[in-house]
């Protein structure tokens, strides 16, 4: 088979078809690590010292805050949600701008053409573009309404007051929309939408809800990219099974990650219903395997990933998260030099 980029390994594999390697990226990855692989270098750098096939531009770890308590890292991002800065990838939310319908009056979402959120992307593209494949990515509806409007409100309004959640949506997917032509315009390669739907034990709502409320939404975003050419890659953490058909029918997407492992999920079982109608990506354990395993239980995880889900194309070899703070940097090494093995 002929030799290719990581570029045309990740698009092959969304299109799940099989490449000459399966590829790898991670849609997060922490500069704590980057910084012991390669010292004083960063993910960028990280990414082309390991030949790593694609690398992830995600807006809210790039995301300028209003500082309102140095001391006590409290913050407000540009949607107005207050915050706690724990010094991890994504602060947590503790206070939602939107109390009432009443405050929709006067609320303000942040410019999607703020040049200022784009420049890390275009670096990105400048270094890497037609090399190894761009995910830019930015949350999906349903997690950015959440936080909008705070988590408890947001999940009685589907049933007491399901207007506002609407309108909500609605100011949300116009910015997206914006957000995703500034994001392939620039350059991007596929669209990444982040937020989960659903913790280990099921779905965070009814079925029914989450397609009106959730998927509906994402579906909007999903064929806008479609219609532009790119392909749509959606992170969700728990046991997202009983919507995987919504995720697959009016959600449209290309890509499913992370293959939730700790959800009770299997890559074999997802490969064996799903793997002719979505990319699987992820379920190498980010956990105990990567921050406390041997190089030597890292690679049989790797060997087990790719026996299961990699034969006849669509996979993505990656973590069952993110590459996180306290990952043991030669246990992602050697994972890297598993895939590339054990993946011909």
């Amino acid at each position: 088979m002929q030799r290719l980029n990581g570029r045309e390994r990740i698009l092959t594999a969304l299109r799940r078809e099989e490449p000459d390697v399966v590829p790898h990226m991670e849609l997060w990855f922490s500069p704590v690590v980057a910084d012991k692989i390669l010292p004083g270098g960063s993910i960028e750098d990280v990414t082309e010292y390991l030949d790593i096939d694609g690398i992830a531009y995600y807006t809210v770890s790039m995301e300028k805050y209003d500082i309102l308590d140095g001391g006590k890292g409290i913050i407000r991002d540009k949607w107005g949600v207050i915050k706690r800065d724990t010094g991890q990838t994504t602060p947590h939310p503790i206070e939602a701008p939107i109390k009432s319908e009443k405050d929709l009056e006067a609320y303000i979402p942040p410019d999607p053409d703020d040049p200022s959120r784009y420049e890390p992307l275009k670096k990105m593209v400048g270094r890497f573009k037609g090399e190894r494949a761009i995910v830019a990515i930015i949350e999906q509806p349903f997690m950015r309404v959440n936080e909008i409007r705070g988590a408890q409100d947001h999940f009685m309004d589907m049933i007491v007051n399901p207007n506002l959640i609407l309108q909500l949506n609605d100011i949300v997917v116009a910015h997206h929309l914006k957000t995703i032509k500034n994001f392939i315009e620039i350059g991007a390669d596929v669209i990444g939408f982040s937020g989960d739907l659903a913790t280990k034990d099921g779905p965070m709502a009814s079925p029914r809800h989450l397609e009106k409320f959730g998927i509906d939404p994402l579906g909007k975003l999903v064929a806008f990219a479609h219609r532009h050419g790119l392909p749509c890659i959606l992170h969700s953490d728990g046991n997202i099974m009983p919507i995987m058909e919504l995720l697959l029918g009016s959600g449209g997407i290309d890509g499913l990650h992370p293959i939730d492992p700790v959800a009770g999920l299997d890559i074999g079982v997802m490969k064996e219903k799903y793997g002719d109608r979505v990319c699987l990506i992820g379920s190498i354990d980010c956990g105990p395997l990567m921050m406390w395993g041997t190089k030597e239980q890292v690679r049989l995880a790797v060997k087990e990933n790719i026996r299961k889900a990699g034969q006849g194309g669509g996979l993505i070899a990656a973590s069952s998260h993110s590459i996180q703070s306290k990952t043991k940097p030669e246990n992602y090494v050697e994972m890297v030099k598993a895939i590339r093995e054990y993946g011909r």
